[in-house]
């Protein structure tokens, strides 16, 4: 899993964190991700929805993509599909996918690149892998992120980032073993390059067999460790979480100047994780607002996600080719 790799000896490090004076916070539950087919028959793995809502707020789903080595003509993506009220984040760790959307915004993103697409009052987009990967096979490893959007930045214009492996700031941790890549946010001052609407922080972090990272943490954001391959424990209790599993950070134990998150990973990993526990760190600031899902819609009242669907059918969410238009069967369009 390379994603962007660099000697952490070489890059800026994460402050130090006394024991006394940081509100370490604690592991409220820990969660396993369950598998479920998307798109046209590709296996996610989806520890949330799930948990418990206001603990992930204001994060709505996260799927993890593979890891998965396809064979010649296996590798699938999602059709052209509608979206409003949210942010839809790919990251791609290994492998390539494409994506275009009515915006105008897409490409191949690939081996640490990040899309972000804005989805605001509506947009249409279609994910796929690209012609050689279908043809000759290959490895596929990413993440899909939904970020919600505040009552007021629902209806923004739809946007579109492209994010390049090279533009993600890569830090150290304070002893040097391990290497953290800030996608968006900022940690201990050191900023991302994904422009969020929504106050998060993102973060994926190779944590060195054995090996401690201790992270500043904003107190009015929540805090979540998902594992996307090896093996650790989450907080100063150490919690064992494994391949697969989200750590769900409550509040501290005490509290002090600032908060603080720690990880720790187990001193032995499986040979494929050499570099050491593979993880995503998010967070963000609980946006608390009633919250109306169905489907490829966000909003926050049932009247909206109908007006939603009378949007798309009538064209108001971007314009496709018309051959390639998606429709949405009868059983979408029942909301019961």
């Amino acid at each position: 899993m390379p994603a962007v790799m660099a000697d952490p000896l070489t890059l800026p490090r994460l402050p130090h964190l006394p024991e006394t004076g940081t509100g370490w916070r604690r592991v409220a539950k820990v969660v396993t991700a369950q598998r479920h087919l998307e798109g046209e028959g590709f296996q996610v793995r989806r520890p949330f929805p799930g948990v418990d809502l206001p603990l992930a707020d204001p994060f709505l789903l996260l799927d993890q993509m593979g890891e998965v080595e396809y064979a010649p003509g296996e590798a699938k993506g999602t059709p052209w599909h509608p979206h409003r009220g949210f942010e839809t984040v790919t990251y791609m760790l290994e492998g390539t996918f494409q994506h275009q959307d009515t915006t105008g915004g897409g490409g191949v993103i690939a081996d640490g690149a990040t899309q972000w697409m804005t989805a605001g009052a509506g947009i249409q987009h279609i994910e796929q892998p690209p012609p050689e990967l279908v043809t000759k096979g290959g490895l596929f490893h990413g993440v899909q992120l939904w970020v919600n959007l505040p009552r007021s930045q629902k209806w923004v214009p739809p946007r579109y980032q492209d994010i390049e492996a090279r533009d993600v700031k890569l830090l150290a941790a304070e002893d040097g073993a391990s290497l953290v890549r800030v996608i968006a946010g900022s940690v201990a001052g050191y900023e991302g390059p994904g422009v969020t609407y929504t106050p998060i922080t993102y973060l994926h972090a190779t944590v060195a067999p054995g090996a401690q990272l201790k992270l500043p943490w904003p107190q009015d954001f929540n805090a979540l460790v998902y594992s996307l391959a090896g093996r650790g424990t989450a907080g100063v209790e150490e919690v064992a979480v494994g391949d697969g599993r989200l750590a769900v950070f409550g509040g501290s134990h005490h509290k002090g100047d600032t908060d603080g998150l720690v990880v720790r990973a187990a001193d032995s990993q499986a040979l494929a994780n050499k570099h050491g526990w593979e993880i995503l760190i998010l967070g963000g600031l609980p946006i608390r607002e009633p919250i109306a899902r169905y489907g490829p819609f966000v909003m926050n009242t049932r009247d909206e996600i109908i007006q939603a669907f009378e949007d798309f059918q009538a064209g108001r969410m971007g314009t496709i080719p018309a051959e390639k238009v998606p429709h949405l069967s009868a059983a979408d369009e029942a909301l019961d």
